[in-house]
C-alpha cells in the first residue's frame, strides 16, 4: 500500500478505536460506580416490584433515578437498551490496527532478530496464538477456580491472583519472542481480547438466556447474573493496565529497557492499583495507602529507567562502531573532538548510516525523508525526539544506532 494511503488507514482506524473505547470504557467506569453507589429503596411500592438497589443523581440541569433489579423485574419491558456494541468495536478497530501495522510488517513490527530470530510466518502465528491463548488460560482459570464454597459463582482474590501471574509471565514471553514495543502492544491485546471475550462468549449471552426464560415464563438461573459480575469485575480491573500497555509502547525509553517485561508488570500493576483506589473509594472505603503504592512504583521507574548520561568522545570512537557492525561508514570524518559542538559532516554521517536505510527518497515513513542536508536541519525536531529522547529510531533499533551516536545528535541539536 502507498505510504500516504497507509498512513490515512492507520490514523482512521486509530480515530475509531480510540472514540468506540472511550464509549466502552465510559460506560463500564459508570456502571461500577453506579453499583456501588446504589442504596436500598425506601419505597414499599419499589420494593414491591423486586427493586434492589437505587440511586438519586443530577446531570445536565435534569434529575435520573436509576434502579437495579436482581435477577430482573417482574414485567420486561419491550425495548432493552445493551452495552455490548462498544465493546466488539474497540476489538475489531483494535485487531484491524495490529494487522495492518504488525501483522502486515512483521519484518518490520514484530520480529527483532538480537531478541528472537524467527520468520514472519511463524512470528504472526505466534502473535495470534498469543491473543486466543491468553483468553483460554483465563477462561479456564475462571471456570476451574471460580466457584465458591456454596456452589455460587463469585469474583475472590483467588481467580485474580493467577490470573495476574498469566499476566506477568505473558510480559516476560512476549518480551523474550517479539520486538520490544510488540510486545507490550500483545499483552495489552491479550488482555483487551479476554475483555471482549467476556462480553462475548459470557455477559451478553446469560443476559439473553436470562431475557429469554423470563418470557417464556421459566424459572431464571441466578447463575447468569453471577457468571456476568464475575467477569464484568474483571474487566473492570483491566481497564488501566491494558492502557498502560497499549500507550507505552510508543515510548523507547520502556520497551528497550533490558529488563521491559519488568517495566511492563510494574506499569500494569500501577493501573490495577489505580482503578482498586476508585473502586474502595466509590464503597467508601479510605485507601489512600494504595496511591502511596503507587506513587513508589512510579518514582523507583523514574529513577531506574533514567537515562545515564553519554558524552561523544570522538566522532571515530562513534562512526567507528558503525563501520564495526556492517553500516556502511566511509566518508565519516574521523579524529575529531565533539568537546565542542558536533559538525554538520559529523551528524549527516550518522543520519546516513543509522536513518536513511528507510528514510530516504524512496522511502518516507511519516512524510519524513532524510537524504539531503536541507531534509536533516528542517527535520531536526524529529531526529532529536525519536532518535534522542524517546530513543524510538531506527525501529527495533535495526541498524545497531549506538548511544555515543544518540549523544552526538542530541549535542548537535541543543547546539543549533
Amino acid at each position: 500500500m502507498d505510504s500516504y494511503l497507509l498512513d490515512w488507514a492507520n490514523l482512521l482506524l486509530r480515530w475509531l478505536h480510540v472514540v468506540v473505547a472511550i464509549a466502552w470504557i465510559g460506560a463500564s467506569f459508570y456502571f461500577v460506580w453506579l453499583d456501588n453507589h446504589l442504596v436500598p429503596p425506601t419505597g414499599e411500592d419499589l420494593r414491591a416490584r423486586g427493586v434492589d438497589g437505587e440511586l438519586w443523581a443530577v446531570h445536565g440541569g435534569g434529575f435520573y433515578n436509576p434502579q437495579k433489579y436482581m435477577v430482573a423485574p417482574a414485567h420486561l419491558p419491550k425495548h432493552l437498551h445493551w452495552f455490548y456494541w462498544e465493546s466488539y468495536w474497540t476489538w475489531m478497530s483494535g485487531f484491524a490496527l495490529f494487522a495492518l501495522l504488525y501483522l502486515f510488517n512483521a519484518d518490520t513490527y514484530l520480529i527483532d532478530r538480537r531478541v528472537h530470530d524467527w520468520s514472519a510466518p511463524a512470528a504472526v502465528t505466534g502473535a495470534l496464538c498469543f491473543l486466543a491463548g491468553g483468553w483460554l488460560l483465563y477462561d479456564q482459570i475462571c471456570r476451574r477456580f471460580g466457584r465458591k464454597a456454596d456452589g455460587s459463582i463469585g469474583h475472590d482474590g483467588r481467580v485474580l491472583g493467577l490470573v495476574a501471574v498469566v499476566i506477568a509471565a505473558a510480559a516476560w514471553g512476549a518480551c523474550q519472542l517479539f520486538a520490544g514495543r510488540a510486545a507490550f502492544l500483545l499483552v495489552g491485546a491479550m488482555m483487551a481480547t479476554m475483555m471482549t471475550a467476556n462480553v462475548f462468549f459470557w455477559i451478553i449471552p446469560g443476559q439473553k438466556q436470562v431475557i429469554e426464560d423470563m418470557r417464556a415464563g421459566r424459572p431464571v438461573d441466578p447463575v447468569f447474573g453471577q457468571r456476568g459480575k464475575q467477569r464484568s469485575v474483571h474487566n473492570t480491573y483491566f481497564t488501566l493496565p491494558v492502557l498502560i500497555a497499549m500507550l507505552s509502547n510508543h515510548y523507547g525509553m520502556l520497551y528497550s529497557h533490558a529488563w521491559n517485561w519488568l517495566v511492563l508488570i510494574a506499569l500494569m500493576l500501577v493501573g490495577a492499583l489505580v482503578r482498586t483506589w476508585f473502586v474502595k473509594r466509590h464503597k467508601g472505603v479510605n485507601a489512600w495507602p494504595l496511591l502511596v503504592a503507587v506513587g513508589v512504583l512510579l518514582v523507583g521507574l523514574i529513577i531506574g529507567l533514567a537515562p545515564r548520561s553519554v558524552e561523544p568522545s570522538s566522532t571515530s570512537g562513534a562512526l567507528g562502531k558503525a563501520g564495526a557492525s556492517g553500516v556502511a561508514g566511509s566518508g565519516a570524518p574521523t579524529g575529531a573532538s565533539t568537546a565542542s559542538p558536533p559538525t554538520f559532516a559529523q551528524v549527516q554521517a550518522i543520519v546516513q548510516n543509522r536513518c536513511q536505510a528507510c528514510h530516504n527518497a524512496a522511502l518516507a515513513p511519516k512524510r519524513i525523508q532524510l537524504h539531503t542536508p536541507e531534509l536533516i536541519e528542517q527535520h531536526a525536531q524529529d531526529i532529536y525526539q525519536q532518535a534522542v529522547v524517546q530513543k524510538a529510531m531506527p525501529l527495533n533499533n535495526a541498524t545497531g544506532i549506538t548511544e555515543e551516536e544518540r549523544a552526538v545528535l542530541g549535542q548537535w541539536f541543543k547546539s543549533r
